[in-house]
Order: structure tokens, then sequence, then C-alpha cells
């Protein structure tokens, strides 16, 4: 797929519209032809006219001007008129439909893409830089297609017709009209092999403009209290200079075009005026004749000149159309044999001689052995850098094992339909995620098919029933973008009843309590509790006061277990959990020793 050029793929898009794009080409095509055809029909009208008039002026006998044929004349003007304004609009019609269907398409398959790729994608790009790739970039193409792919017919066809027209009326003149046209082709190919490397550079940048703004913007608290406005706008700053130095070449360069081309055009004007008076002087060339060259030279240049006005759109859709590929090539997450699973997992976890690294020849686990009994709770603790995170992913197949393997029930989840096994999990992170909705939509998002009154039951179980009802609104209350309308604490609760009413078989709960006061983390705690009970659980915690009952306690270091065990075993061997747990209840030391 990738050996295929972008243009080619894009085509391949279109061809699901080709009956509106035949149209609009059609259509199209008998527009170019009626505006071929001007000056040589009114060429005709002002040949006769002048004829009439030079024979009036001799005072021949029954000279005069000959109505009947001039007005027939422009009766056929006026209808090719007429058919050139009705080709034009439909040609645009259809294109449009083609072109925006084409791009709705586009965006889904970029849509449906994203939801195939692992999330190690996710891990490497910034979220803002693959935003401006379904927006800007896909809008550049857009209207790249929309604007410049009838243009560029209108402009081959019109070169192509007004060849045979003036090689009809006259060889001499046409040789120069014909001559003009490969010097400027290829000065304007010479100036856009300059242009080009520099678009491409200019999409980069935007796509990295995005991607700090998109940053900036979600910790725009964070950047304020820290007073980083300055650095912040010195170092986008940075990013703008970037832009505007590639921006100003590329565009200079490709603006050198319309000079280019204006005194290759003018010269060939000049030409051909100089020749034509002459044979007109001669009586070679008929004045009619000498108008419609002169207007064919017209014709032939500005079509050259379009499709160099669009040299800059062009390579900037080139340039967007390769970024929204690049998104389309990505490996997708291989999927094995995609077994179903058809009975209720009970939830028996078994992490056998597992190695995983993120990056090659830079090992994180190694050799990593657990069993964890259905029901078990079982906790993980360690320093920053463990491997804490990292084992969920793994469990959760973010992420596949280097060696080894994770059986879930005596099966190798590498060999499980991924959608399918991921069903069996419920989650509650330290972010509490919410989407803009009601609270209903969003409890809801982890059962589609629950009621309402399952869905109040799953609220009442996780705590947070009253608070939804002093809301105003109460379960119909609608949720902003970053749900800031609700304290971090309410938006933890909501996501534990989420997580109630999927009524998951596996539990995973990282940092749940990390970030609310005493009393709340109490009631989240009660809602956890209820939660985890018959659940086979795994969590994942830095107050090791939520962790004191769990049925196996592992501590990390270096990807490694350290030590395991329950709280009092861990307590009684005095190693590193033990530090950690004077470190924060040292007032309680002595109690627990």
């Amino acid at each position: 797929m990738k050996a295929q050029s972008s243009l080619a793929r894009l085509w391949s898009y279109l061809k699901a519209y080709r009956f509106s794009v035949f149209f609009a080409v059609f259509l199209k095509v008998l527009s170019v032809v009626m505006s071929v055809l001007e000056p040589f029909v009114l060429g005709l009208a002002i040949t006769e006219l002048t004829k009439n008039i030079l024979d009036m002026a001799k005072g021949l006998s029954g000279a005069g001007i000959n109505t009947g044929y001039i007005g027939t004349v422009l009766i056929i003007y006026l209808f090719r008129g007429f058919l050139y304004e009705l080709g034009s609009y439909y040609s645009n019609y259809f294109m449009t439909n083609a072109v925006q269907s084409m791009t709705q398409d586009l965006r889904n398959e970029m849509t449906e893409k994203i939801n195939r790729i692992p999330v190690s994608f996710f891990d490497k790009h910034q979220f803002g830089d693959l935003l401006g790739r379904f927006t800007s970039d896909v809008e550049t193409v857009s209207n790249a297609l929309q604007q410049s792919f009838l243009q560029i017919v209108n402009a081959l066809l019109t070169i192509v017709l007004v060849m045979g027209m003036v090689l009809y009326l006259n060889f001499q003149l046409a040789i120069v009209v014909i001559l003009s046209i490969p010097v400027t082709y290829f000065g304007a190919r010479s100036i856009l092999k300059r242009s080009q490397p520099y678009f491409k550079e200019q999409a980069a940048i935007l796509g990295r403009m995005n991607g700090y703004v998109q940053e900036n913007l979600t910790g725009f608290n964070v950047l304020k209290l820290y007073g980083r406005e300055e650095t912040s706008h010195k170092e986008f700053s940075e990013i703008t200079d970037d832009l505007q130095r590639v921006g100003f070449k590329a565009s200079f360069i490709s603006g050198l075009m319309m000079p280019a081309l204006h005194a290759v055009s003018d010269l060939t004007y000049l030409i051909v005026a100089v020749l034509g008076g002459l044979q007109v002087i001669a009586g070679r060339l008929t004045v009619g004749n000498m108008q419609a060259f002169v207007q064919y030279v017209w014709q032939v240049s500005q079509p050259i000149q379009n499709i160099t006005q669009l040299a800059g759109q062009m390579q900037s859709a080139k340039s967007s159309l390769d970024r929204i590929f690049d998104i389309l090539d990505e490996t997708e997450e291989v999927e094995g044999e995609e077994l179903e699973i058809l009975e209720p997992l009970t939830g028996q976890v078994t992490f056998k001689q597992v190695d995983f690294q993120y990056v090659e020849n830079k090992p994180l686990i190694r050799d990593f052995n657990l069993e964890v009994q259905p029901g078990e709770m079982v906790a993980i603790v360690g320093p920053t850098g463990a491997g804490k995170t990292t084992l969920i992913n793994l469990l959760m197949r973010f992420y596949d094992v280097t060696a080894g393997a994770i059986l879930v029930d005596g099966q190798d989840i590498r060999q499980l339909s991924r959608q399918d096994y991921r069903r069996q999990f419920g989650m509650v992170l330290q972010d509490a995620w919410l989407y803009e909705g009601t609270i209903k939509e969003n409890l809801r998002f982890g059962n589609l098919d629950a009621s309402d009154e399952e869905i109040i039951e799953a609220a009442k179980a996780a705590n947070v029933d009253h608070f939804i009802r002093t809301l105003p609104g109460g379960y119909n209350m609608e949720m902003n973008q970053e749900s800031s309308n609700i304290s971090l604490g309410q938006k933890q609760l909501l996501t534990i009843a989420r997580a109630l009413l999927a009524n998951p078989k596996i539990l995973i709960l990282d940092e749940a309590t990390s970030s609310v006061d005493t009393r709340l983390e109490l009631l989240i705690q009660k809602a956890m509790k209820r939660l985890m009970k018959g659940r086979t659980s795994f969590v994942i915690a830095h107050r090791l006061s939520t962790i004191q009952e769990a049925d196996k306690i592992l501590v990390l270091k270096d990807g490694q277990i350290i030590e395991q065990g329950n709280h009092e075993s861990l307590l009684q061997e005095k190693g590193f959990y033990y530090d950690l747990y004077q470190s924060q209840f040292s007032s309680k030391s002595d109690q627990v020793s």
C-alpha cells in the first residue's frame, strides 16, 4: 500500500463516486469547449462586420451590414454562453458532492483506523498533531480537490483545444503559441521542485504547533500557577518563527512562477501581435482571425497561470495527504485466532516468565512470575518507574509481552480477541475521564443496555446517588467538555458507578484515591470495596492505607518483585515496604511493629 503514491490512493477513494466525478468532468469539458469556441465565433462576426464596413467605405453598390449573418452568429454566440454557464454550474455541483462524500469516507476510515492502532502509537505522538491530521489536513485536501481538480481539467483541455484551433487558423502563428507552452511548463516545474520541500516542512511544523497549543491549553492552570507564561510564549514564538521562515520560503519561491509566466505570456503576445499584424496587411489573415489569435494567446497562458496559482495549495495538499496516509499505514494491533470468550471468566491470572521492553535492548521486566486466584485483591506498590503501570498495560494487552505469557483462566490472552477480552475488565483511573453529555449517559457508558433503574442502583452502591440528586437536573445534568462543573472526587465516584454497571470480572484500580481529601477517600474506599467484592482486583496505590486488606501486595523495583506478601507479613520483614510504610505512618510505627 505504501508503494502506491498518495495521489493514486486518493483517486481510489474518489472512485466510489466516479459517476459524480464523470458528470462533473463531462460538464466541465462542455464548458471548456464553449469557452474555446468564443473567440472563433466572435471572430466570424467581426470579420463579416469589418468586410461590410470596408465595402460601404468603397461605395460598392448594394453594400451594407449583413444583419442576417451577423444576427445568426450572435444567436449562436449567446447559445454557446448558455451552455458554458450550464456546464460550469453543474460541474461544480457534482464535484462538490463527490469531494464532500469522499472526505467523509476518509475521516471515517481514519477514525476506524485509530481504534485499531496500538496504544504505543499514541505514546509517540502528540494529541494536537493527530488532531491536526483529522481537521486541518483533511480540510486542506478537501479544499484542494474542490478548487483545483476541475480547474486542472479545465486548464489541460483548454490548452489542447486552443492548440487545435490556432493550428486550424494559421500554422505560423500557431508555432509561436505552441512553443510558449513547454517554456512555461518547464519553468514552472523547476520552481515547483524547489518549493516542494518547504511545503512539506511547513505541514510538519503546523502539526508541531497544533500539538504544542493543545498541551498548553490543557495545562493552562499549571502554566499560570508557576508563572511560565513568558517561557511558554518564547517556545511558541520559536515554533512560529520556524513556521514563518519555512512558510515564507515556500510561498516566495512558488510565487516566482506568476511573474515568470507573465513574462513568457507577454512576449508571446507581442510576437503574435507583430506577425499577425503583418499577415493582416499582406491579406493572408482576416481581422477576425487576428482578434481570435490574440484571445487564444490569453486563453493558453491563463490556464497555465491558474495551475501555477494552485501550485502552493496543491503542494500543501500533497504534504497533508502524506500525513493522513501515515496514519492509515500504521501497523494495526495484530489479532490471533480471535477466540471468543464463551463462558464467564473466573478471574484467575498468571504471569508466566514474562519479559518486556519498550525500547529494544533495554529490558524493563525480566522473568516475571505471578499467580492470582479468582477474587483476590492484588496491590502493586513501588517507586516511580518500577513497572507498576507497565504490568497493567500488559494485562490489558495495550502492549504484548516480549517473551513468556500472560494467562487468564489458563488461556494465553494473545489468542483471544482484544475487544472480547477487554470487555471482561473494569478500570478506575487516577485521572477520571467523563465525556460531554449527561451524567446518565456517562454512567451508561459502562453498559449501553443498562436501564435507568440499574443506573440508579449502581450510583447508590458507589455512594454517589445523593450527590447526583442535589445537582440541577439530577441524572440529566449536562457535563461540560472538561467535566469541570463537578469536583475530581465526585468524578471518581461516577467512574466507580460506571465500572459497577459494567459488571466486570477483573478490576484495575490505578491511584483512584490519590487526589481527594480524607473524607471523600473514605467514601471512595467504601464504594471500591463494593466494586471489588467477588472480583479479581489489581490495585496500584501510593497511599498504603488503601491496600492494607489486600490478599497480596507486590513490591516492585526495576521491573522485578522484590517483596511479596500481605500487609502484616511485609511489615515484619522490615524491608522496602516497611520503610515505605514508616515514611507515611511514622507516628504509628511503634504500635504497628
